[in-house]
């Protein structure tokens, strides 16, 4: 029996390398030149430069071929009643996925995007779901992290490496921007728990009503999260002890594969506070990965705020979003799009034949009344 190296996690951290410096500064130089008032763009004029820098090219490439991978599992505070619906919903939501169904699949449609569904800890076997979905499983369900762990040490690497290896499976089949989804009932409770112990906030600060929780329901969840931060802090220096004392198996695996993006050089479009959680931990790993993460939307959760606070990430769209499955990632991949496309097809003012911004004119010369006689 062949015996697996435990993961080297500095040795991770040292292959992830910095966009591309001089493709950012031919980009910037480039967006002064086009047929347009110097920052007349607004924000698709920094998206661009970002775009230029991870493609390494100046101009942009476009994004021929985007992939938005949905990592699933379910977690066992939501018998504590830390969410509006059911934790079967989450079976029943891949079920849906797969169909074609489910928002994420429409908005795809839309931008032209492929979508990929990772079963890491769905508690019951999806019927019918094909082997690339659910090869990945680590376990079903996680533990109720107020209580106990999510997950063992060993099960917390087995997803981690699950998430690498998707994400080198995209990029070696063609994938030139990866997306960030989520499917799992009460998955904004390890979410903000894990953002919480990371930038050492309390209970309150980081709650946020979820699918829709009234006011009983955010007091539950509440009181969950301040008994698993008590269990999580312990682990802050450690990022896959606290994803296995306080995460889950999606939650793992999402994070390995933020970082082997980083690692294989491939742009990220991040989507709510699921992602953002794990992309704080992919930041502790290898802090050289925020580089390649792009914020897509801003959702209504108070710990994604916090957490890209912390990342220095701004996100594209804020339009109150909060149903995760990656839906604010595909909606800010056709502004990236256009912010490639303005960059790389625009003219400048020399190939257009237009003037450029006018030399100030010259203040006319006073001269003395008496040397007009």
């Amino acid at each position: 029996m062949t015996t697996v190296p435990p993961l080297d996690l500095a040795e991770i951290a040292a292959s992830v390398g910095l966009p591309d410096e001089h493709a950012r500064t031919a980009a910037a130089e480039r967006q002064g030149r086009l047929t347009k008032p110097a920052g007349a763009l607004g924000r698709l004029e920094d998206l661009s430069v970002w775009l230029a820098g991870v493609q390494g090219s100046c101009p942009p490439r476009p994004l021929t071929d985007a992939r938005l991978v949905i990592f699933a599992g379910d977690h066992g505070v939501a018998s504590a009643g830390v969410s509006a619906f059911p934790a079967e919903v989450t079976a029943q939501m891949v079920v849906n996925f797969l169909a074609g169904g489910a928002a994420a699949n429409v908005l795809a449609r839309q931008v032209g995007a492929q979508v990929r569904v990772a079963d890491l800890a769905v508690a019951v076997d999806v019927p019918a779901a094909p082997a690339e979905v659910t090869r990945w499983k680590v376990r079903q369900g996680s533990g109720r992290i107020d209580v106990e762990d999510a997950l063992t040490f060993a099960e917390a690497e087995q997803a981690f490496r699950a998430g690498m290896a998707i994400a080198d499976l995209e990029v070696d089949s063609g994938a030139d921007v990866l997306l960030t989804g989520d499917m799992g009932i009460a998955n904004t409770t390890p979410s903000s728990v894990l953002v919480a112990a990371l930038t050492r906030s309390d209970a309150v600060a980081v709650m946020g009503r979820g699918t829709g929780l009234d006011d009983a329901g955010w007091m539950r969840k509440c009181a969950v999260i301040r008994d698993a931060l008590v269990r999580a802090r312990p682990h802050t220096g450690e990022p896959l002890e606290l994803l296995a004392s306080s995460g889950g198996a999606d939650l793992a695996a999402m994070t390995g594969f933020l970082v082997q993006a980083g690692v294989r050089r491939t742009p990220v479009i991040l989507d709510g506070i699921v992602s953002a959680a794990c992309a704080l931990l992919a930041a502790q790993i290898a802090y050289r990965c925020t580089h390649w993460f792009l914020a897509g939307s801003r959702s209504t959760e108070p710990a994604q705020r916090i957490a890209l606070d912390r990342l220095a990430l701004e996100p594209v769209l804020d339009y109150g979003l909060r149903l995760g499955e990656g839906t604010g990632a595909l909606l800010a991949l056709p502004i990236l799009r256009a912010a490639g496309a303005t960059l790389a097809e625009m003219a400048t003012f020399d190939e257009a034949g237009v003037a450029g911004k006018a030399d100030p004119v010259a203040a006319p010369t006073l001269v003395d009344a008496d040397e007009t006689t």
